[in-house]
């Protein structure tokens, strides 16, 4: 399907008029003004022409294009969702090494599908809706099974220390099915494991948590550390299930809101927002794009398909058809 570049007028100072940007052969260019369109930084945001230069980068070999293009196709970014179009960017990224397209195309059942090698380029009025089956999540069993215990929740004063933290942490977190590591990453970044932290927005104790999201997750005393972790693991569980576990954009949601995340079409372009999915995905010791990589359920899921999936000689081979 081709795409049609019409010729604009020049933008604002600074921005190269857009008809001349998909003509560039820098992809680390298309790149970047990609990234403008799409969050309506230096450029009028714009879902469409965010594709077009995405396509352009991504045809000129650029994972993270490739990686961008699948995760706009896998959303409703664009009015609908074409999971297909979406896995056929993502495997190329994967065929890439670009480690986070495996992570998400481990959401799907692919044993059955078969994806053309130079996918499409697909704007808002051309999309179709397409899915694909869910992969189903595989137990992780241990070498030799034995009974485990629950862990008790240890009881804890009103000013408990970091490990206390740790440990309270530790046996709350697999009831809302998150990962330890990530809720401990969360409070370092948000109170720096102090339970009488408040900011100047009136967001307080350990999770940080503002009067209202306290209200709606049930916290009587946001001072209590028990009702602070487990009122903002309840909303982290939740914004990991409204973003269809996209870590980053529920990092997003955790400090800007959901509702701002779904006007921005993705990271707010707010410094704060910005700067504070980065200091989380440093305390996890990722990368901001490696944060797709990261295991927010509790230990003993693993994800379906495997690390070893052979996805080029799968899905890239001479006789695949699409």
């Amino acid at each position: 399907m081709a795409i049609l570049f019409v010729a604009t007028p020049p933008a604002a100072t600074g921005t190269p008029p857009f008809d001349e940007l998909p003509r560039s052969e820098d992809p680390a260019r298309l790149l970047e003004w990609g990234k403008q369109y799409f969050h309506g930084v230096r450029a009028p945001q714009d879902i469409d022409r965010a594709i077009q230069l995405y396509c352009a980068a991504a045809r000129l070999g650029s994972a993270e294009a490739q990686y961008r293009l699948g995760d706009i196709y896998a959303r409703t970014l664009t009015g609908k969702t074409d999971e297909v179009l979406a896995a056929s960017w993502l495997l190329k990224a994967a065929v890439s090494k670009y480690d986070a397209a495996r992570t998400r195309l481990a959401r799907w059942d692919l044993t059955e599908a078969s994806f053309t090698p130079e996918p499409e380029c697909v704007t808002s009025a051309a999309m179709v809706a397409r899915t694909l089956p869910r992969a189903r999540p595989v137990v992780a069993k241990p070498a030799q099974p034995e009974p485990k215990a629950e862990t008790p929740v240890p009881a804890v004063g009103k000013s408990p220390n970091r490990r206390e933290i740790e440990r309270l942490v530790q046996a709350l977190a697999p009831g809302f099915r998150l990962n330890p590591e990530l809720v401990l990453a969360v409070i370092e970044v948000e109170s720096n494991f102090n339970p009488k932290a408040r900011s100047n927005k009136s967001a307080q104790g350990l999770m940080q948590l503002i009067p209202a999201t306290a209200r709606r997750f049930g916290v009587a005393d946001p001072w209590d550390a028990r009702q602070n972790l487990s009122g903002g693991m309840a909303y982290l569980r939740w914004l990991l299930d409204h973003f269809d576990g996209d870590l980053r954009l529920a990092l997003a949601g955790y400090n800007a809101g959901e509702q701002a995340v779904r006007r921005h079409g993705g990271v707010p372009p707010y410094k704060e927002t910005r700067g504070y999915v980065r200091r989380v995905a440093r305390v996890l010791g990722v990368s901001e794009d490696g944060l797709a990589s990261v295991e927010t359920g509790p230990a003993g899921i693993a994800a379906p398909g495997g690390a070893g999936t052979d996805w080029e000689r799968r899905f890239f081979s001479p006789n695949a058809s699409g």
